[in-house]
């Protein structure tokens, strides 16, 4: 009962224009920060142990700035709700299609990486500024809480994405190489593997960190092109997503290098504006040769 009606109040909450919903982000940035103090250490252990070379005004500096887009994604991210396309494509702009309209033309679907970075949320616009012909995976994984669960599914496809749990993906590609069509599959590259899936380790923001594999094997079993997506925030509430080209013959590629090139991306957009990513996860909670922590 509770997730019904939590439900209807954020579908009426976000009803107001962006530009009351930012009122809101402000005070709730001021409760996270200074009251809950949600994940301060965890934020404050991240950044110290990413950005050595900054001293601590500078960390706490960065550290803010986490707090206040969090707080506006959280409600960017519901307020896409109620967006029509127009305004939509106006916040979220996708520059250099051609990146990947090259491998369309070629009659090739494409695997995309991105990280929690900007406001990821909205990248699931993309299927507005292609052809209705080529699908947009969104991947996540399937919350517990059904009515939750329903909740974020409805926002995500809103603009034509077709969300797909993780783990049916593969089946997804089968189905769609035997039917010809095209896709851009969405993977998030930065999650932190859970302890049955340390098999691949490399430096990121200055630490060893073990990286997930699975965009690199499905990319080399289906000879899928990938490509990055690197968001920056051209102001409060507007985005540009431009690709990037990783590489369009996955299988020339050593084993490994393929991962090491989308995370370096990936790092290098972070360093440039790093309080637009997800330092409130735990993302080092696993150490190379010591037992990992089970719990996040």
């Amino acid at each position: 009962m509770l997730s019904y009606i939590l439900y209807g109040f954020i579908w009426c909450f976000t009803l107001l224009p962006l530009r009351f919903l930012y009122l809101f982000s402000d005070f709730l940035y001021l409760v996270l920060y200074y009251i809950v103090k949600y994940r301060r250490r965890v934020v404050r252990t991240n950044l110290c142990k990413s950005f050595p070379e900054k001293d601590g005004r500078e960390i706490v500096k960065i550290e803010k700035k986490y707090y206040r887009h969090m707080c506006d994604l959280f409600v960017e991210m519901y307020r896409m709700w109620h967006m029509s396309e127009k305004e939509i494509k106006k916040r979220c702009v996708f520059k250099n299609l051609e990146v990947v309209q090259q491998y369309f033309d070629q009659n090739r679907s494409v695997i995309g990486v991105l990280g929690h970075y900007g406001n990821w949320e909205w990248m699931s616009s993309f299927s507005l500024w292609v052809k209705p012909d080529i699908a947009f995976y969104a991947l996540y994984k399937p919350l517990h809480d059904r009515v939750s669960d329903r909740m974020l599914k409805k926002i995500r496809s809103r603009f034509g994405a077709v969300v797909i749990p993780k783990d049916d993906i593969l089946r997804q590609i089968i189905k769609d190489k035997k039917e010809g069509r095209l896709f851009l599959a969405g993977f998030i590259g930065d999650q932190t593997p859970n302890i049955y899936n340390l098999n691949f380790w490399m430096d990121f923001l200055n630490q060893d960190t073990p990286v997930l594999i699975g965009t690199e094997k499905i990319a080399r079993k289906f000879d899928l092109p990938v490509i990055s997506l690197r968001m920056r925030c051209v102001k409060r509430g507007y985005y540009e997503v431009d690709f990037v080209d990783i590489c369009g013959k996955p299988g020339e590629l050593e084993p490994g290098e393929l991962t090491r090139m989308h995370t370096r991306v990936l790092e290098e957009t972070i360093r440039e504006v790093p309080e637009l990513w997800l330092w409130s996860h735990k993302r080092w909670k696993h150490r190379r040769g010591k037992e990992a922590e089970e719990t996040n």
